[in-house]
Order: C-alpha cells, then sequence, then structure tokens
C-alpha cells in the first residue's frame, strides 16, 4: 500500500540542517542535515507513525489537500511518499 503526506519543512540558516513535520500525524516530526536526508528520515518517522497505528487496530488519517497546508514563515510544503509494503 502507498500512501502520500504533506510534510513541511524548515530550513535552519545556520546549519542548513531541515526539520519537518507531518501536521496530519500527530507528533510526527523528523529532520535531517540536508533536503534530501530530511526527506529520507521524514518518510521512515511518517511510515513508522502509521504502522504503529495500524498495528495497534487504528484508523489512520487521511492527508490534507497541500494547500491547505499552512507552513510558518520560512516553511515549505511537499509530499511525502509512503510504501508501507516493504
Amino acid at each position: 500500500m502507498k500512501l502520500t503526506y504533506p510534510a513541511v519543512f524548515y530550513k535552519d540558516a545556520e546549519s542548513g540542517a531541515y526539520a519537518v513535520e507531518v501536521p496530519d500525524l500527530p507528533g510526527c516530526v523528523s529532520g535531517g542535515s540536508d533536503l534530501a536526508e530530511a526527506i529520507v528520515m521524514g518518510t521512515d518517522a511518517a511510515s513508522g507513525w502509521v504502522l504503529d497505528e495500524l498495528e495497534n487496530g487504528k484508523d489512520i488519517p487521511p492527508a490534507s489537500k497541500p494547500e491547505d497546508v499552512r507552513p510558518d514563515p520560512g516553511g515549505f510544503v511537499s509530499w511525502l511518499v509512503l510504501d508501507m509494503a516493504s
């Protein structure tokens, strides 16, 4: 099963590292030393979040439309693709 969720990315001006949060998955945050790593780590965190919910018999929340996600200043929204079959 493949899922997509919008994620919000924030770049740290000093280090160049990125924080990433998935607003539809409460508490799902991660980060990376660069954008590529932040995407990988965000995908991993979101996949783990969803897997935990499914293993506990809970429903997973639907994905928001990206245009409905409002990042704080300096942030941007992009998609994460979760491959739950892997």
